[in-house]
């Protein structure tokens, strides 16, 4: 079974009794394929020969893996950090939370599906109209990542803003 299975990833077909393999398989038909797949599929066939690894690494597939906003998304980061990067790399990247807002809110892609994924502390929430101490106050615990965990009885979260954000 297995050489069988390794007769077929090798693009020399007279080796194997004259008949073709998956290396012959031009490239450019190879992405065609790979813009439907998800990129843990795209990374696994990658390693199958080279004409799939040529493939995994065009620009055109993982930019079809990207939100169409991926470069508001970028515009969050120093541009030291994302310059010159290939797609791949860039979605590689934007697969890792980032923090920004000074540490209140994280980004990143769900390496799956490609949607962009939002964290947002306590203290990264703004709540407008309220300044009553009845309705939420700040309570310091050992249990929290950060200083103080916030308690309210009430949020009312811009859902709008978080689409955008989002994409959804």
């Amino acid at each position: 079974m297995g050489a069988s299975l390794s007769s077929l990833t090798e693009s020399n077909g007279s080796s194997n009794g004259g008949g073709p393999g998956f290396g012959d398989i031009p490239e450019s038909c190879v992405v065609c394929v790979f813009l439907y797949l998800t990129p843990p599929e795209i990374c696994n066939l990658a390693r199958l020969n080279r004409a799939f690894r040529g493939a995994a690494s065009s620009d055109s597939v993982w930019e079809s893996k990207l939100p169409s906003n991926y470069h508001d998304i970028l515009n969050l980061m120093p541009p030291e950090r994302h310059q010159n990067l290939t797609k791949k790399d860039i979605f590689a990247l934007l697969s890792r939370p980032f923090p920004f807002d000074d540490g209140n809110k994280a980004l990143w892609l769900d390496r799956v599906t490609g949607r962009v994924c939002m964290s947002i502390s306590a203290k990264g929430m703004a709540i407008t109209g309220i300044e009553d101490r009845r309705y939420w106050n700040w309570v310091p615990t050992e249990e929290s990542r950060l200083d103080s965990k916030h308690v309210t009885s009430t949020i009312s979260v811009n859902v709008d803003l978080l689409s955008y954000i989002t994409n959804c």
